[in-house]
């Protein structure tokens, strides 16, 4: 039995359709038959060979959901739920070794040594040669944590939760908004998006989004942000008056830079108040860097300065929680439905910021 995946041969080229033979399963293996996958901005990083994780040749895509059509001994969801054929899972998309300092001490398997990721760090030519999500199956490993979804959810729905959700709920472990508490967002992807969500969600009292696609910042108001400002009709200098105006001449408690973009931080800095904290969760691949007076935007700030860098399952549950409590809401992140075959349409739509988030189905 085989499986069609679409391949990544050479950067800046476009996938090819290959056959792979589907490995009979050793122990702890799950077969999943992808019922919907997603293209992430990550993805373009590695279709353009901007990420050095990239093996080639490699099956992208890190964000999946699927059906199991096959299992090898018995296995269980995070929940201790008995894993059987045909049920419907989602699945932290990195896998981290459990037994490290990073892992067992400091309680922090993102930052595993040894962890790797689906779709980013297997080559398809290493055993067991289905390792992203851009094909009909996948094979996930023994140590793999999985949720299972509940029946009749659109599957399209819960893929951004993978890694954009993930993500941005990581976010949440250094900051904690309080009712009244200000919160900017630069970046209305969907990073930005949930990371708008979950700030709602703990009760803050005004968001603010900072981004240059008026209909994303539109959309984001569905999500919690109560203010947007267009930064491709308002300068840096107004953006700061207008901001500054709302906080009491403050600046915003807390700042999420969701753009991975040098100016982005520049601003954003300059944007927190005295004792805040601004987050740094939008720099997937190396983008440059910025000049910082640390005196001025750090020192004297007494700010908080926070690298984000991927998630762990805790933080994969959160975003599915997330979803779940109101997936008709979710719909409207998904601007792009294609067939698999259609991968190389769906790079491009999401490299030319075509797209909000296309999903493969």
């Amino acid at each position: 039995m085989k499986s069609l995946a679409m391949v990544l041969t050479a950067f800046n080229q476009e996938l090819e359709p290959r056959e792979i033979q589907i490995p009979t399963l050793q122990e702890g293996q799950i077969l999943v038959k992808l019922t919907a996958a997603g293209v992430c901005g990550s993805d373009v990083h590695m279709w353009k060979g901007n990420d050095p994780r990239t093996r080639l040749p490699m099956i992208l895509g890190h964000e999946g959901v699927g059906e199991i059509v096959e299992l090898k001994g018995q296995r269980t969801t995070v929940e201790q739920e008995e894993l059987k054929v045909g049920d419907a899972i989602f699945w932290n998309r990195g896998v981290s070794c459990g037994h490290c300092y990073f892992c067992a001490v400091a309680k922090t398997p993102a930052f595993c040594p040894q962890r790797w990721t689906y779709g980013i760090t297997k080559a398809c030519d290493q055993w067991p040669y289905l390792n992203g999500c851009y094909a009909e199956y996948i094979v996930l490993s023994p140590d793999t944590d999985i949720f299972k979804l509940p029946p009749d959810l659109d599957p399209g729905v819960i893929v951004p939760a993978s890694c954009s959700g993930a993500t941005a709920a990581h976010c949440f472990d250094y900051i904690k908004p309080r009712i009244g508490d200000t919160v900017l967002i630069q970046g209305p992807g969907p990073v930005g998006i949930f990371a708008a969500y979950f700030a709602a969600l703990q009760g803050a009292g005004e968001i603010i989004m900072i981004g240059g696609t008026a209909s994303r910042l539109e959309m984001a108001k569905k999500f919690g942000v109560t203010y947007v400002l267009d930064r491709k009709q308002t300068s840096p200098e107004e953006r700061k008056e207008i901001i500054m105006g709302l906080t009491g001449g403050r600046g915003v408690d807390y700042a999420i830079e969701a753009v991975g973009a040098p100016s982005a931080v520049k601003e954003g800095l300059s944007l927190v108040r005295t004792g805040g904290a601004y987050l740094s969760v939008g720099f997937g691949d190396p983008n440059g860097s910025v000049e910082v007076d640390c005196f001025q935007d750090i020192g004297r700030k007494n700010l908080a300065y926070q690298g984000i860098w991927v998630s762990d399952t805790r933080h994969t549950r959160v975003a599915l929680q997330g979803v779940l409590k109101n997936p008709s809401l979710f719909t409207a992140l998904v601007s792009h439905h294609l067939p698999l075959a259609e991968a190389n349409l769906g790079l491009q739509l999401m490299d030319k910021k075509e797209a909000l988030k296309v999903v493969l189905v």
